[in-house]
């Protein structure tokens, strides 16, 4: 059985807190659907913020709802660099120690001490999927893709719940590297 998945690039993006969308917006301020994301429940918001570093900002920057139990932003390597900042790879969530960052809305700004992140690949997955594939929640695989500038992707984490819908997620310096265009597709190998 071949082991199949949609692989999707993530671009540059903030999860905020209420708190942080009222400081960001203004009292009272609620993050606006724009349109739904692969991930069920998952939007992108009409409101976008800049984020700034040492060396740099990066401009009009999405923002994805619903909000979180904590800010976090997710950047590639090379965003990172552009704003003079160190970010480790991480799944999404874990965030201590994690870098700082500014965070600029039209009402405020906001400086987190930590949250600043490189999502690390991770294919989500239902428990039908995950049963179908043989894997399990948390494992370590590796994904091959096809192409002028194919390559396997090892180290991407399995997250399975029954909220998820079958994709692969990276970001776009991996995208990049693989030379993704639009539809894309890669097979779990190990």
């Amino acid at each position: 059985m071949e082991r199949t998945v949609l692989i999707e690039s993530s671009a540059r993006h903030v999860h905020l807190t209420q708190e942080h969308v009222e400081i960001l917006f203004g009292k009272g301020a609620e993050l606006t659907f724009k349109k739904e994301l692969s991930q069920p429940g998952q939007f992108q918001s009409e409101q976008r913020v800049d984020l700034v570093g040492p060396k740099n900002t990066l401009k009009n920057i999405s923002i994805l709802g619903p909000v979180r139990k904590a800010t976090q932003v997710e950047l590639s390597c090379t965003d990172a660099r552009a704003l003079g900042i160190k970010v480790p790879v991480r799944e999404s969530g874990d965030i201590a120690g994690s870098a700082p960052v500014t965070i600029v809305g039209p009402e405020g700004s906001i400086d987190i001490p930590e949250g600043a992140i490189a999502a690390k690949r991770h294919i989500h997955l239902t428990p039908a999927d995950a049963e179908e594939f043989g894997v399990t929640n948390g494992q370590i695989v590796s994904v091959k893709t096809e192409g002028e500038r194919g390559l396997v992707f090892d180290n991407v984490v399995v997250r399975v719940s029954p909220n998820f819908k079958k994709a692969m997620h990276i970001d776009t310096d991996e995208a990049n590297a693989m030379g993704y265009a639009g539809e894309t597709y890669g097979v779990i190998v190990g």
